[in-house]
């Protein structure tokens, strides 16, 4: 059966509503027609065709994203799309662009830091895109140590300015998209400096190029960092180096909503609260959050087509053995794919998160601020290292055919992966949870309730001491019975963590001594997060005949599969016996043989176009092996028989003329 036969075959096999389920997975009725109108939109226009990608050349490459970005803009404007709508259009062009940075950490910083009158001024500018802007905070020697940043800003009370210089060749601002040759516009962070005094980090609106010319205005630095990871991939973005050397800008274009600088030099805290800021932290890593969930299920998407096409060995009448019926494929694949939905729902309720910080802050209630910081950075960390882990394993799903550029995967790695380092290390984040996590363990007792997706340690007497109850494999379905074994697991860490780190005589000692302890408390931590948000997904009302059922399964197989990895933090806390890790993997290799017939449907419901995945292992149709050979011809070495250089090297080497050659 060829592949174009085989997907078909596989779709026939589904044992639930495919059309509901992409209503689920996106999220709503209305996100699914929106985001699937963007996407056969971008598909269908070949302005936004992509498959040349990894054979330009740096420079044709990123001059072809520039004029990519800005047709989409001229779309959007046509059109008249919404900001939903223009969002889903250049997430489906699928290129890093300047626009990113721009519209993803410009924009949100203004109206996050801005007051209402520097609002008014470079919003409306940004909105039409008469500005482009970028978020220049990274410097070459301090990234997620904000406070060690170098670049100074220091008040002129005499003109009413202030003077942005970069003191130091580790003072330049390095990595920030867009910057190398693009924006005209930044918000730079520089150490605020007045009569002598530093107060902090803060940031600045600095213009960067002339408006006319797009030359760099006076005392500006700036450029290109250079080539990164990958073929394509992210270099089609400027990732730029920037100095100031004595740079003036006026006064009111320090962002002034939490922090101001009056005429005369005069720090002041403003009415508006400082907590604030938080706010557009945590909008940012609930985005990084759903761009996981998208780039994960983008890679799960191509194997398991590929999974179902390929054939390879056990041959029985003369036909192989798909390569997706092997347990051992499906022990690799199907935790990625539940994987891919685990994280979609944490995502959703990222959403619902930061709405509700973002309304209690403006109430002055800052009472959740803390846990919901803690909770984005360390499911930022978590599901950004999952994902990045998880692209590489999907490559290697598809055996040797993944290697290639034509099988989507490469390109995909090379653009996720930095992810894993931007907007907060992941190791430093999960540190951040952990010290959370610490401080919550220390307060029990004391009256403070831990709230939110810590009120579980408000238990921790009862979890410290309860035992499994599992006697069969079945007892594993049960959402009370897996809910308590993380709870449980994570609380016993957590108290460990914290009672180890009470002998030191400096805290700060034990915190540097128990480090990787401490990260590993913060893991279990963020697991048990994502396990709850996907058990209170299955609480809700969800339509379609077979749906439940079949997000049920995936639930079981996100959390066991953990339990399987994370087996040594179960046994070792005491929260399992041996004889229950056993049943836990019968029940696993039950839910793959479950899974199984519905493997290609659940990926459908994606529904991600062939434009979009940009694989020639992931096509719809399964037409893999025709178009694979039909690529490869169209590489630039095949443009001629004999290659350049035959006659220099090759002819010579073979008619053993070297020491005729000219080398």
């Amino acid at each position: 059966m060829e592949g174009v036969d085989i997907l078909p075959h596989e779709r026939s096999k589904k044992q639930f509503d495919v059309d509901a389920m992409k209503i689920v997975w996106a999220g709503s009725r209305h996100a699914f027609e929106v985001s699937d109108r963007m996407a056969r939109l971008v598909a269908s226009d070949p302005a936004f065709q992509k498959d040349n990608r990894s054979r330009l050349g740096r420079k044709e490459l990123f001059k072809n994203t520039l004029r990519k970005a800005t047709y989409a803009w001229k779309r959007i404007i046509e059109l008249r799309l919404t900001e939903e709508e223009a969002g889903r259009l250049r997430f489906f062009v699928d290129e890093p662009a300047f626009t990113d940075l721009h519209w993803g950490m410009f924009v949100p910083a203004i109206k996050g830091q801005g007051t209402e009158e520097q609002q008014q001024k470079w919003l409306p500018l940004a909105y039409k895109m008469q500005i482009i802007g970028c978020y220049a905070q990274t410097e070459l020697g301090h990234g997620s140590n904000v406070q060690g940043l170098e670049t100074t800003a220091t008040f002129d009370p005499d003109k009413d300015e202030f003077v942005i210089h970069s003191p130091t060749l580790t003072s330049s601002k390095w990595w920030p998209g867009g910057l190398g040759k693009v924006s005209t516009h930044a918000v730079v962070y520089a150490r605020l400096i007045t009569n002598g005094e530093e107060h902090g980090v803060h940031g600045f609106i600095v213009q960067l190029r002339s408006l006319d010319d797009h030359m760099p205005l006076p005392g500006i630095t700036i450029g290109d960092i250079g080539m990164k990871f990958g073929n394509g991939a992210y270099n089609t973005m400027d990732n730029g180096v920037l100095t100031f050397h004595h740079v003036r800008i006026p006064r009111n274009q320090m962002l002034m909503r939490v922090f101001q600088v009056t005429r005369e030099g005069k720090c002041v805290q403003s009415n508006v609260p400082r907590q604030l800021i938080y706010g557009t932290m945590v909008f940012v890593r609930q985005t990084i959050v759903a761009d996981a969930s998208s780039a994960l299920s983008r890679a799960v998407c191509i194997a398991t087509r590929y999974s179902a096409v390929r054939r390879q060995f056990g041959s029985q009448d003369g036909v192989e053995t798909q390569v997706i019926d092997y347990k051992t494929q499906q022990n690799r694949l199907f935790p990625l794919l539940a994987s891919a939905y685990a994280f979609r729902f944490v995502g959703e309720w990222l959403k619902w998160l930061y709405t509700d910080v973002t309304q209690r802050l403006q109430a002055n209630d800052f009472s959740t601020l803390p846990e919901a910081h803690a909770c984005t950075a360390g499911l930022k960390s978590l599901t950004t290292t999952a994902t990045a882990d998880a692209i590489e394993e999907c490559r290697k799903l598809c055996g040797g055919h993944g290697y290639l550029c034509a099988s989507g995967l490469p390109e995909l790695f090379a653009v996720y992966v930095p992810a894993c380092t931007y907007e907060g290390d992941n190791v430093v984040l999960l540190l951040q949870v952990a010290r959370f996590l610490v401080k919550t363990v220390s307060q029990l007792g004391s009256g403070k309730e831990p709230i939110g997706t810590t009120a579980y340690l408000g238990r921790v007497q009862d979890l410290m001491q309860c035992r499994c109850e599992v006697q069969t494999a079945e007892d594993w379905l049960k959402p009370s019975v897996m809910l308590e074994a993380f709870e449980a697991r994570s609380a016993r860490m957590c108290v460990a963590r914290a009672q180890n780190l009470s002998k030191f005589a400096n805290p700060e000692d034990g915190f540097a001594e128990l480090s990787a302890d401490l990260v590993e408390a913060a893991v279990a931590h963020c697991q048990l997060i994502v396990v709850s948000k996907f058990f209170d997904k299955l609480q809700q009302d969800i339509p379609g005949n077979g749906v439940k059922q079949q997000l049920q399964n995936l639930c079981y197989i996100y959390a066991l599969n953990l339990l399987h990895k994370h087996l040594g933090d179960f046994l070792s806390t005491g929260c399992i016996t041996p004889k229950q890790a056993s049943l836990a993997n019968d029940q696993l290799r039950s839910l793959y043989s479950q899974v199984r017939p519905n493997a290609i449907a659940l990926v459908d419901a994606f529904n991600y176009t062939d434009h979009y995945l940009g694989s020639v292992l992931g096509r719809y149709d399964g037409n893999v092996y025709p178009k694979l050979y039909e690529e490869a011809w169209k590489d630039p070495l095949n443009d001629s028989v004999l290659p350049d250089g035959y006659n220099e090297y090759i002819r010579p080497l073979l008619k053993q003329q070297l020491h005729n050659a000219r080398l």
